[in-house]
């Protein structure tokens, strides 16, 4: 059985008196340990397509099924608490809280998915998570001292912390430089891998694609075939 399962997703927007439709009618299973990337031109739907998946906004019509259950008829705070215990985030920009050192972002973190840990284990598990990313040294800096690259490593492993079976990555390189990028794709592909996580990705970079297991695209509102 799929990890995700998206089944017939529809979304429409309304302006005024027009109606707009993003998506239309999209299915998609997603496994575990896979990266699928999510590729199309800009308003091809793929940005909505991953927000839906990760219950930041309703679908119009359709299915989300997560691990068996549909996400689409939870209330809200059902759905909350899904997504703080089992999805990870990461995005083009890192948005580290400026006052917390790298080692209280990820504390933060597992108050956030109301993790059961003891706090000495909570250390631990933090110490592990940031050798990881490579990024244990660090623990103490504050963000303002960590460049655009260290910056994304804190947020992966922030993404992380709290052992999710998905991360959604929307162009999680698209501010860095070229080796940098690949530097971080390499990092969210080994993590896939070895923690076993499903990674669905949304990417304009063409030269991310190589480390995808799967590459969906999209063009206006649908998957191309």
């Amino acid at each position: 059985m799929a990890l995700f399962q998206i089944d017939e997703v529809r979304k429409t927007f309304t302006n005024g008196e027009v109606k707009e439709e993003i998506l239309k009618g999209i299915n998609l299973s997603l496994k575990e340990g896979e990266i699928i990337a999510l590729v199309g031109a800009s308003g091809s739907g793929k940005s909505t397509l991953l927000t839906i998946a990760a219950g930041l906004q309703r679908t119009s019509e359709g299915q989300v099924i997560f691990e068996g259950e549909n996400l689409t008829g939870m209330s809200p705070e059902q759905v909350r608490k899904i997504r703080a215990s089992k999805f990870g985030f990461v995005f083009q920009f890192a948005h580290l809280v400026p006052f917390l050192t790298v080692e209280e972002q990820l504390m933060l973190m597992l108050d956030v998915s109301e993790s059961k840990l003891e706090k000495r284990e909570q250390k631990r598990e933090i110490k592990r998570i940031l050798q990881l990313v490579g990024m244990e040294h660090r623990k103490n800096a504050y963000p303002s001292s960590l460049s655009g690259g260290e910056k994304q490593r804190v947020a992966i492993a922030r993404a992380i912390i709290h052992k999710p079976k998905v991360l959604f990555a929307d162009e999680p390189t698209a501010s860095l430089d070229s080796k940098r990028s690949k530097d971080i794709m390499t990092l969210i592909r080994d993590l896939t891998k070895t923690l076993n996580i499903t990674t669905l990705m949304v990417t304009h970079d063409e030269e991310m694609l190589s480390y995808a297991d799967h590459i969906i695209k999209m063009s206006d509102g649908q998957i191309a075939t």
